[in-house]
């Protein structure tokens, strides 16, 4: 299993995701510090019920939860954009 498919794993396990969306960056950060370590570079669109009245550090707190075994080793950076569905514009 790769990475991505990984991390769809852990957040659908934990946050029920109505959408899912993860991109790999990592080469456009070649020769970074982080790159080095084998460490990727994500951008995350997540839309989760579970994010329903949680400020915006406290759903960036539950998807690094949801990650927390590969943050550091197999991801370096994380750009996450999480939404309710209302906010997402998806029916409930």
């Amino acid at each position: 299993m790769n990475r991505i498919d990984r991390m769809t794993a852990l957040l659908q396990a934990s946050l029920a995701p109505l959408e899912c969306r993860i991109e790999d960056d990592s080469a456009l950060h070649a020769g970074h510090a982080g790159a080095a370590s084998g460490g990727g570079h994500y951008r995350l669109r997540l839309v989760s019920s579970r994010f329903e009245g949680q400020s915006r550090i406290m759903r960036h707190r539950l998807v690094y939860d949801a990650l927390q075994e590969m943050m550091q080793q197999e991801i370096h950076a994380l750009a996450i954009t999480a939404l309710t569905p209302a906010e997402a514009g998806a029916a409930l």
